[in-house]
């Protein structure tokens, strides 16, 4: 499993741009509560490139919009466990924005969480 993080994060770099759709969401900015211990975020780049926590774990890869659609890529995690704390982020695989509200989903398009934005110089878009 180690080896398909570290795997993973070599390959992070060549991620799509995150460019989006004209008119669609831009996800730039970050999401979530950071420097909170347990507590999930993610923060987009303009380059396509996202880093975050599961609120345990650092999280970092690619991102790429897809219409409306927020599509994960190259995604790298450590893999510690804290005890107590929810690590549903580390499943991410798409999100999509709705106001300043991001919902994201796993592997089976099965929505398993949400992130408010936190960055007001973009709000939420």
């Amino acid at each position: 499993m180690a080896v398909a993080a570290v795997a993973a994060l070599g390959l992070s770099g060549c991620a799509n741009s995150g460019a989006g759709t004209p008119g669609g969401p831009d996800p730039v900015g970050t999401w979530g509560t950071v420097d909170t211990t347990g507590v999930p975020f993610l923060t987009f780049s303009d380059d396509g490139s996202f880093t975050g926590s599961d609120g345990c774990n650092t999280l970092n890869g690619g991102w790429q919009l897809d219409g409306t659609t927020i599509d994960f890529e190259n995604v790298a995690s450590t893999l510690m466990a804290c005890e107590g704390v929810d690590t549903w982020l580390s499943a991410l695989n798409t999100a999509t924005i709705e106001g300043t509200t991001m919902t994201v989903f796993n592997d089976a398009d099965t929505e398993i969480g949400t992130l408010d934005n936190a960055d007001s110089s973009n709000g939420g878009y």
